[in-house]
């Protein structure tokens, strides 16, 4: 073998395995998170969780991928170890697929119709065609089926080149006694081990086996090397499980359990009957169709061995990794959710922001609700909650933008792009609501330590203002829970209202505080509610107004305002008067 055909097979590797992983890419983009999202939800059988993983799998053509996708969802506590199992096992069913797609470059015929079949035949034409959908299409989903064909024309593009370039190794003395030398099950074993460890993507790695069919190898060779193939795809998942919680620590390890054991009963069952029986294919050259065979047939028997006996490999992870002393329990559950490993898949990653940042929004829309009703009965618990709260908000906040930084790095759809820009805009306007929260709460708590209370005429302008406080944050977190850019439109109008109501407020202060009816210590306390009241409704006036510009692909908040209050916007003036006779300003 000359170096120009060593050069070759690396150049075909490379191709290989960058074709893989574009292609892997382009379908994990298109699929837009939606298969994690059924994975998630839909795992409440064993049976149930092995075909969703064989298909999550054999789309994304990675079982490394759902093994650590699975290792975060136990993590952050959206799947159960007990639903993970059946999940791990069908994602080694699913990740057989590629070695199939892989086999058909082996077909040899001189038949026009079964040539058509070949790779070789039809990748070219997949090339043309993602290439045109890359440079002349405009939608995105295009665009990502685009990818996907490249990838798979590069891929077997890399299989040709490899499978050609190692031709002439079967003619090499040196190199046929290496592959007699991993005849041996052990040898062979920790051969697979060691190349799929290095690679972390068994698909590649039994990939590269099959490229090797041709040289020599046999199938008393390949067979062994295969089942150390699977033990070797575990190390993702145990790196994965690094720094995780027990749970997840457990997945990966049932990850690991389950090939180990699985590759042990298969080699000592198949051994054994070979021994007696003497399989005539053991003495014949390796095929990339029988490759294919062999990897499929194990995992599949491996499941059905050791399905029923999961819970067992539940309790050996258990006792792997032990409950030495009970972990501490975060009231922050929801951010639990934003599990670093959902990274590379952006599209679920984005699901699980919109989950955590409603819960923000829930819990200050609670907060400013709570400090709201102090006024009429205060209680010490109530106003401690919104100081928990507004710690709790800060936290959220912190993660979330954090978090959110990082996703924006990463590859995804024009719509994602689109979310995570609400999210991002949108989660800043949210504590500074838990923020006024707080500041409400302490105005109540120092009127109710001083004995102190607002006139009969003040008390019942605040009674306005605390109703159209209240009805603004309602729709502002409707709004931006259901992405509801209907009904955002009119939470600029009611703003608008608010501020009519400020200048009211203080008109009627001033006038107050001249003819004695109001002290100026209460004076003070009012301004200060009024300032937190209008501020509330202004960084809700930012949250729909950036929902807005951002659907619209634009951010010109001054702008839009502007023309929407100056401009002959009907449908903005219309809504004003409504909100203005609705609370009589």
């Amino acid at each position: 073998m000359t170096i120009f055909e060593v050069l070759t097979m690396i150049g075909g590797l490379a191709l290989f395995l960058y074709g893989m992983n574009t292609m892997g890419d382009g379908l994990t983009k298109l699929s837009g998170g939606r298969l994690e999202r059924i994975l998630e939800k839909m795992t409440n059988s064993k049976i149930k969780g092995v075909l969703l993983g064989a298909a999550v799998t054999a789309v994304i053509q990675s079982s490394s991928a759902t093994t650590v996708m699975v290792v975060g969802f136990v993590n952050s506590g959206i799947m159960k170890l007990t639903q993970a199992v059946g999940v791990i096992m069908g994602a080694n069913i699913g990740t057989t697929i590629t070695s199939w797609i892989l086999s058909l470059s082996g077909i040899e015929s001189s038949n026009t119709i079964v040539k058509l079949f070949k790779p070789s035949s039809f990748s070219p034409v997949f090339a043309l065609v993602g290439i045109i959908l890359l440079l002349f299409s405009k939608k995105e989903k295009k665009k990502d089926i685009g990818t996907i064909l490249i990838g798979f024309a590069i891929l077997m593009m890399g299989m040709d080149t490899m499978s050609g370039a190692v031709k002439g190794l079967s003619e090499v003395k040196a190199f046929t006694d290496i592959l007699t030398m991993f005849s041996n099950p052990i040898l062979g074993m920790l051969a697979g081990v060691v190349l799929t460890a290095v690679i972390q993507s068994s698909s590649a790695s039994v990939g590269i086996l099959q490229a090797l069919c041709g040289t020599g190898l046999g199938f008393s060779s390949a067979l062994p090397i295969i089942m150390g193939q699977n033990i070797g795809t575990c190390v993702t998942a145990l790196i994965s499980g690094i720094g995780a919680k027990k749970n997840a620590k457990r997945a990966s390890f049932i990850h690991l359990y389950f090939n180990v054991i699985g590759t042990v009963i298969f080699m000592v069952a198949f051994y054994i009957i070979h021994a007696f029986v003497d399989f005539p294919f053991m003495h014949e050259n390796a095929t990339k169709l029988g490759i294919a065979i062999v990897h499929t047939a194990f995992n599949i028997v491996a499941t059905a061995i050791l399905l029923p006996f999961s819970s067992l490999l539940v309790k050996l992870a258990c006792v792997t990794v032990k409950d030495d002393k009970e972990e501490e329990i975060s009231k922050e559950g929801e951010i639990m959710l934003l599990d670093s490993r959902f990274l590379d898949k952006p599209g679920f990653a984005i699901e699980q922001c919109k989950n955590v940042s409603y819960e923000m929004a829930r819990i200050s829309k609670e907060s400013i609700m709570l400090a709201l009703s102090l006024f009429d009965d205060y209680k010490e618990e109530v106003c401690d909650k919104v100081v928990e709260y507004e710690g709790i908000v800060d936290k959220y906040e912190d993660e979330l933008g954090t978090y959110m930084v990082k996703l924006s790095s990463h590859d995804m759809t024009e719509e994602d792009s689109k979310t995570l820009s609400r999210l991002l805009h949108s989660i800043g306007d949210f504590e500074r609501i838990s923020d006024h929260a707080l500041n409400i709460c302490e105005t109540a708590q120092e009127m109710h330590e001083k004995k102190i209370s607002f006139s009969e005429v003040a008390k019942k302008d605040v009674d306005v203002f605390t109703d159209a406080l209240k009805t603004i944050v309602n729709m502002t977190c409707d709004v931006f829970e259901n992405d509801d850019l209907e009904q955002a439109v009119n939470v600029e109008p009611l703003e608008e209202v608010m501020d009519m109501i400020t200048k009211k407020l203080k008109k009627g202060h001033v006038s107050r505080v001249k003819t004695g009816e109001c002290t100026l210590e209460l004076g003070f306390l009012l301004s200060d509610l009024i300032t937190n009241y209008e501020r509330v409704a202004d960084h809700c006036s930012n949250i729909a107004v950036a929902m807005i510009q951002i659907n619209d692909d634009g951010f010109d908040t001054h702008g839009y305002l502007d023309n929407l209050k100056h401009g002959d916007n009907k449908a903005f003036i219309n809504k004003v008067q409504e909100y203005k006779e609705r609370f009589k300003v």
